[in-house]
């Protein structure tokens, strides 16, 4: 079993891998067609772009992590990170701070 430290790099390389040999096999075949010699062709093509695809991917994946939680942090869970945990439960959304509980009782 490989080690947990190194599950970024495992994660980058097998992305990487995948998705250059996708993209290369369909490059590939428009640009040459399905011809005798278009396994030599896409190996070729996809050793070539996993070289870069791979370092890039190392660099790229953490900054769309962030981004993504840029893009999906919901404010009030964003807000409540510094608060205590009995503080922030009792300011949950659907707690009431009302005594004598939900109106209409």
């Amino acid at each position: 079993m490989i080690a947990r430290k190194f599950a970024p790099a495992l994660f980058s390389l097998i992305l990487s891998g995948l998705m250059s040999l996708l993209v290369s096999g369909i490059s590939t075949f428009r640009v040459g067609g399905l011809t005798v010699d278009f396994t030599g062709l896409w190996i070729g093509a996809w050793l070539t772009a996993w070289l870069f695809a791979c370092p890039v991917v190392l660099v790229v994946a953490p900054l769309a992590r962030m981004a993504v939680e840029a893009l999906t942090a919901n404010p009030q869970v964003a807000s409540q990170r510094h608060i205590p945990d009995g503080v922030a439960k009792r300011r949950s959304p659907g707690h009431s701070s009302n005594a004598s509980g939900p109106a209409g009782k």
